[in-house]
C-alpha cells in the first residue's frame, strides 16, 4: 500500500510535507478499510442472528483474512529484499515464505467469500432467503484486500 502513493502528486501546500507522511496516510486508509469490513460483517450478524439466515461458520473467512492482514503487514520490504534481516533461523527466505503464506490466506479467504456469496445466497434466491448477509461477507473481504 505504501508504494501505491509513490507516484501520486499531492497538492502543493507549504504547511504540510506530504512526502514524509506517505506511510502514515497509507496506514490510516488501510485501517479505515479494515474497520469498515468488520463493521459490515457485524451489522449482518446483528440483523440476521439466526443460523438459518446467516451461518455462523461464514465468519471464518473474515477471521482468516484478519490473520493474513497481520501476517502481511508484519513483513517489511527490507526484510523481503534481505537488506535488514540477515540473522534468524531462515533469514530472507523465511520472510518471503511468511509473506507468501499470508497472501495465500488472504486470497483463499477472498475466494471462499465469493463461494459463500454465490453458493449460499445468489443461487438460492428462489427460496425465501435474503442475499444481504452474502453481500456483507464478500464486501468485508473486499475491503481488506
Amino acid at each position: 500500500m505504501a508504494g501505491f502513493l509513490d507516484n501520486f502528486r499531492w497538492p502543493e501546500c507549504e504547511c504540510i510535507d506530504w512526502s514524509e507522511r506517505r506511510n502514515a496516510v497509507a496506514s490510516v486508509v488501510a485501517g479505515i478499510l479494515f474497520f469498515t469490513g468488520w463493521w459490515i460483517m457485524i451489522d449482518a450478524a446483528v440483523v440476521y442472528p439466526k443460523p438459518e439466515q446467516l451461518n455462523h461458520a461464514f465468519h471464518t473467512c473474515g477471521v482468516f483474512s484478519t490473520l493474513a492482514f497481520f501476517m502481511i503487514n508484519a513483513v517489511s520490504n527490507a526484510q523481503v529484499r534481505g537488506d535488514s534481516y540477515e540473522s534468524g533461523c531462515l533469514g530472507r527466505t523465511g520472510a518471503r515464505v511468511w509473506l507468501f503464506i499470508g497472501f495465500m490466506l488472504m486470497f483463499g479467504s477472498l475466494i471462499a467469500s465469493m463461494w459463500i456469496l454465490f453458493g449460499a445466497y445468489v443461487t438460492q434466491m428462489l427460496k425465501p432467503r435474503h442475499g444481504y448477509p452474502g453481500r456483507n461477507e464478500f464486501s468485508q473481504l473486499c475491503s481488506k484486500t
